[in-house]
């Protein structure tokens, strides 16, 4: 083994060995920003960082979601781990407080040190900065885990061969023990962001993976088969392919070949933080459509790639985008000693979570005794204590069957209402059984009610899967199910065809009721997520735009026509496109200013005309109307003088989603003349239309 310079930054070893002394690669200015950040920051800093910076590179090198795709995996304490590409650290962390010794290899003399200072204080990491085939003669052959994390595509790259991918594999494959496990990250060709309208991720072009990088370059990813095509060649008998989603990199969820994804499952799919996109269709549905038809594997946007012996893990959901004492990850395994086969774990992601999944254990009982004799039975958990240092962990049965949900969709489907009225009825009937115990699940949301096979059977029980948000007091069976209806409308378009009115009417809910809901939901969701922004938030923060076919079709001048304001005049007839005008800061009788965001306008209207009507752009917006006049005289839009096509978001401010917005003024009975000035100050946003109908449903009731 070659010996050479070794550098330490706290307790993290740096090995200079085979380091050029200079980067061959180097993302300019932000990796400055970034070893200025890490070095001078603690590591609970970052979020906050994160958000204020709204910068992709800040989000992609810093953010806690990049652990997640080997956090799920099982590494023990004396475990070794070589990290192939380990960049900035994302996830070293992670790795480092599982293994025994944990072994990186980076090219970037800066992007170690990023790495390095960030943590710190992990003992047991040691760093090689240089080129793969520099430093791989010198490593040991005896590691329990090897992770390339978006690295495997670059393997031609820095390997010398005619085959570079096999080789690569072949070459990583000596360093491992015989019953290790070989970890590959990588997006699929074939992902379907790519055929909706997402750039490569690599070359920032469009549909270059689709089209086989016909330009060529030095980044090449697969497909399911030739992931494991190579494995294969390269004499991998046991190889297990894994589903992350939305993606390897910010992944929520891990799904595998025996749980697939369920249709309703994926709707977070705007992921496009680095650079714009196109929209081309509602991935959404077409997701929902590949399910149906069991095509997911061959459209999965990234694959995890597991060399060596299989796994019992089937499914990982990570809810750790919550305060830190409400982080926890959801696991299916396989289990031969259940009848089931297979057994779902919670487990904490953080030691301020252990009392929540503490918690969790303690209302289980609780609820067995509220629904004892009733028409719900309670999933059966159990609380162990695992490891060193004796952390929670919860045990639940799993429950065969079809969610309630599911159930209420055919019922959708098929236009038979009377039969969503039917278990409609018989869900408020079983969830307001044991009423006199004080006990209550706030999350009694269909899709956490799985139903045997015979549900016509009323003898049956319904399973309820999840009570990790219960209390103990009381809480109005109206509310419990307004928010299962609330979250049921918001999570599936389809779903609107529902009549509201029905489902009103059955629960008894006047319109004040549902308002004070709402808000308790909102104030709900900010006790579970605390004060941070959301991934979604976070992606309108950065601001790179996603752009529809309409936009292009309509082309560029129109588009830009869309931040037009324009007004109509109802002489009698109604309004009409001949009776309209546009506002321009150069016309006569106007005065048109926006300064700070606020658009000040002051418009002659001549008199004569019973109604105008304001349009403040042509797509989907958000309004501030700080200041509607007419010939001085201030109007309300709490008053029926003033209408909007769309609905209160806040105080003065009204969401439209639509792309034909308008604030209609009736002049009836307002003091006028030959001569009449309208004033407006508002502030007027452009929203996605994703977001626009998403904030639509939350102000449905």
């Amino acid at each position: 083994m070659a010996e050479g310079k070794i550098e330490e930054i706290g307790k993290i070893r740096l090995d200079l060995t085979h380091y050029p002394g200079e980067d061959l690669y180097c993302d300019g200015d932000v990796e400055d920003e970034l070893l200025k950040i890490t070095r001078d920051y603690a590591e609970v800093e970052y979020q906050r960082i994160i958000e204020e910076r709204r910068s992709w590179p800040v989000l992609y090198h810093l953010s806690g979601l990049r652990e997640n795709i080997v956090e799920w995996l099982p590494i023990g304490r004396n475990d070794k781990v070589l990290e192939i590409g380990a960049g900035c650290g994302a996830i070293t962390g992670a790795l480092s407080r599982k293994a025994g010794e944990v072994t990186c290899i980076d090219l970037s003399g800066k992007r170690s040190r990023i790495n390095a200072y960030r943590h710190m204080e992990a003992g047991n990491v040691t760093i090689h900065v240089g080129n793969f085939q520099d430093v791989e003669p010198d490593l040991p052959c005896d590691y329990d885990y090897i992770c390339l994390i978006g690295v495997f595509e670059y393997a031609q790259a820095y390997i010398e061969s005619g085959k570079p991918y096999e080789s690569f594999l072949n070459i990583i494959k000596k360093h491992l023990k015989p019953e290790g496990h070989i970890a590959i990250a990588i997006e699929n060709k074939f992902g379907l962001k790519y055929w909706a309208g997402c750039r490569e991720d690599h070359l920032g072009t469009y549909f270059s993976g689709l089209e086989n990088y016909p330009d060529g370059g030095v980044v090449r990813t697969f497909t399911r088969d030739g992931l494991l095509g190579i494995a294969k060649q390269c004499g991998f008998g046991q190889a297990q392919m894994y589903y992350p989603y939305p993606d390897y990199k910010f992944m929520t969820c891990l799904f595998s070949d025996e749980r697939l994804p369920k249709v309703g499952e994926l709707s977070s799919n705007l992921q496009n933080f680095d650079r714009d996109r196109l929209l081309l269709f509602d991935e959404k549905k077409v997701f929902d459509t590949i399910i149906q038809e069991g095509q997911f594997p061959l459209f999965s946007n990234s694959y995890m790639l597991l060399l060596g012996p299989r796994l019992d893990v089937q499914y990982v959901k990570y809810s750790n985008d919550r305060k830190a004492e409400f982080r926890i990850k959801t696991v299916q395994r396989a289990d031969a000693q259940e009848k089931t086969g297979k057994i779902i774990e919670k487990h904490p992601l953080s030691k301020e979570a252990w009392k929540h999944i503490e918690h969790t254990a303690e209302v289980y009982r609780k609820l067995t005794e509220r629904y004892m004799g009733g028409g719900l039975a309670v999933n059966r958990c159990c609380l162990e204590r695992t490891g060193a240092d004796n952390s929670p962990l919860l045990r639940l049965e799993y429950v065969e069957g079809r969610r309630l949900e599911e159930l209420l969709d055919d019922c959708l489907e098929r236009n038979d209402i009377d039969g969503f009225q039917r278990l409609f009825g018989e869900y408020l009937e079983r969830i307001s059984y044991g009423k006199e115990v004080k006990i209550s699940n706030y999350d009694l949301i269909f899709a956490n009610l799985i139903i045997p096979e015979d549900a016509e059977d009323k003898n049956n029980k319904w399973n309820v899967i999840d009570y990790e948000w219960s209390f103990e007091k009381d809480i109005d069976i109206k509310e419990i199910a307004f928010r299962a209806v609330y979250c049921y409308l918001l999570e599936n378009e389809k779903r609107n065809k529902l009549n509201l009115d029905l489902v009103m009417k059955k629960l008894d809910v006047t319109q004040a009721d549902a308002e004070q809901y709402r808000r308790q939901e909102m104030a709900f969701q900010q006790y579970v997520t605390g004060k941070y922004l959301s991934m979604g938030q976070i992606r309108e923060a950065i601001g790179n735009p996603v752009y529809t076919v309409e936009d292009f079709l309509r082309g560029q001048e129109k588009a830009d026509d869309r931040d037009r304001i324009q007004i109509y005049e109802d002489t009698g007839s109604g309004f009409q496109e001949e009776q309209s005008f546009f506002l321009d800061d150069t016309a006569e009788e106007q005065v048109y200013v926006t300064s700070e965001g606020m658009t000040e306008l002051s418009v002659v209207i001549a008199g004569g005309r019973s109604a105008l009507r304001i349009d403040p752009c042509s797509d989907f917006c958000m309004v501030y109307l700080k200041e509607l006049k007419w010939n001085g005289t201030g109007l309300s839009v709490k008053g029926r003088q003033v209408q909007v096509n769309g609905f209160k978001a806040g105080e003065n401010t009204y969401v439209f989603p639509t792309r034909d917005p308008n604030i209609t003024v009736s002049l009836s009975g307002l003091p006028g003349g030959e001569r009449n000035l309208l004033q407006v100050v508002m502030a007027v946003t452009r929203l996605p239309e994703e977001t626009a109908k998403h904030m639509q449903k939350r102000g449905l009731f």
